[in-house]
């Protein structure tokens, strides 16, 4: 195989950025736009010793997995790498990765696996959207496929329609408000229960006047028609997010509220939640109930138990676990505001036995066994970021010496590599259940059960 040669691909597979997988004299084949089952003539046009790189020519066999009816932008913008896919086969190739990689890295045999969770309606599914801006070209929308561009997107099939009509509330603002050029990104938060908006644009300097576009953002929302059961969605709060364009992270709380609530408020399973502007939580409400339901299900809560939850955002996890009569929680999460809005959240739901402590949970665990204030766990719910859970953190996980671990991830491969430590540290992967949390993507959330082998 040499460059620039045309080879005929059959694709097997796809990656998590969308490219079409095949094999070709022994070598793995990345193909961009490609879906399972394609047959194609393509070019190669990069060949490194482990994989080639390839340009499809012409398709020879469409397969017959692939979508015709998709989004305008789905060639430029990176968001739906699995969107030219069928739904049905997106959660094949989504199972199938959770397997391997449990398989491959966390060295589990064949490892058991619950059914994928599914949508039933895959489509606008999302309440947080951060978007780009490039003013000069009056661009609002999001990164491009592998790219810094911004693409144009006056649509999306993942977003609410607050979105939408808050995108277009900037492009209009950038002829009547100046310093609407200054916004850098927007990041907007929806509640699909109360209809609340908040919207959080990120600027370089704190004397900006943006009194005009939020007028405008507003009467965009308050045009999105309601609901036949009386939702609406409207305007709740504006918090400005000022970057000096150095390396920051959210929780150093730039965030100041100009506008409206500090908070919006969201229910889900018959709890209330509030979230502030930099607070995690799940962009996927309908699936972070199915979620939820299973964590609580692998906790195996039967009363009285103790329960850390790390990485706690601001408390969903551990107030269901609370309510399913855990006899106390202890939760932690670095980022300030997330630990207030999730002590707030025990008050208002009126749970009493939860309390949350703010900082790195690596560094907070093994402090608050030194103090006293946690000895033993019996369930310990860890929720990391991407990157997992650090090496210190789970050994001092393993020194709780808890029954059970429900570990929940955005990202099975380093799921499975700390499963794999915590294996060998005593414990025993028992199952685990893949949920779509990202439909027409290449990401896929995770829970599995990991229980203490008894000596």
């Amino acid at each position: 195989m040499e460059k620039n040669q045309l080879v005929e691909l059959t694709i097997k597979d796809q990656s998590q950025d969308g490219r079409g997988i095949a094999s070709c004299d022994g070598l793995i084949v990345f193909a961009e736009g490609c879906v399972v089952g394609d047959r194609v003539s393509a070019r190669l046009t990069k060949i490194k010793k482990r994989y080639a790189l390839a340009r499809v020519e012409e398709f020879l066999e469409s397969s017959e997995y692939r979508l015709d009816d998709v989004c305008p932008y789905i060639d430029e913008c990176g968001g739906c790498s699995f969107g030219k896919l069928k739904y049905e086969k997106q959660l094949e190739l989504k199972e199938r990765h959770v397997r391997d990689v449990l398989e491959r890295i966390g060295g589990i045999e064949s490892p058991e696996l619950e059914p994928i969770i599914s949508m039933s309606e895959p489509y606008f599914y999302r309440n947080k959207a951060r978007l780009a801006i490039y003013p000069k070209t009056r661009s609002v929308g999001f990164l491009g496929r592998m790219s810094h561009k911004v693409i144009d997107c006056h649509e999306c099939r993942l977003q609410s329609e607050p979105v939408v009509a808050v995108a277009d509330a900037l492009r209009d603002s950038f002829d009547e408000c100046e310093d609407a050029k200054k916004i850098k990104n927007l990041v907007v938060k929806t509640s699909f229960t109360s209809g609340e908006v908040m919207v959080v644009p990120t600027v370089e300097e704190k004397d900006v006047d943006l009194e005009s576009f939020i007028y405008t953002v507003d009467d965009r929302i308050n045009a999105i028609p309601g609901f036949d059961d009386g939702f609406e969605y409207y305007l709740s709060s504006v918090a400005l997010d000022v970057s000096d364009n150095k390396p920051s992270k959210q929780h150093l709380n730039r965030a100041e509220i100009i506008a409206g609530r500090h908070v919006i408020e969201d229910e889900m399973l018959g709890l209330r939640f509030e979230i502030s502007p930099y607070s995690f939580y799940q962009v996927n409400p309908v699936q972070a109930e199915h979620l939820y339901e299973k964590a609580v299900e692998y906790a195996g809560i039967k009363g009285g138990e103790t329960v850390l939850d790390l990485y706690c955002g601001v408390g969903t996890i551990g107030l269901f676990m609370a309510r399913a009569g855990a006899g106390k929680v202890i939760g932690i999460e670095l980022v300030k505001e997330a630990v207030l809005n999730a002590n707030r959240n025990a008050v208002i739901n009126g749970i009493v036995n939860a309390i949350y402590y703010t900082g790195k949970a690596e560094e907070e665990l093994p402090k608050l066994r030194e103090e006293g204030k946690i000895e033993k766990a019996d369930v310990v719910i860890l929720d990391p970021p991407r990157k997992g859970c650090d090496e210190v953190l789970l050994k001092a996980v393993v020194d709780t010496e808890a029954d059970r671990i429900v570990y929940i991830s955005c990202n099975p491969a380093t799921m499975s590599r700390d499963i794999k430590y915590l294996v060998e540290k005593g414990y025993e992967y028992v199952k685990g259940t893949p949920v779509d949390m990202f439909p027409h993507t290449g990401h896929v959330e995770c829970i599995a059960l990991i229980q203490r082998v008894k000596s």
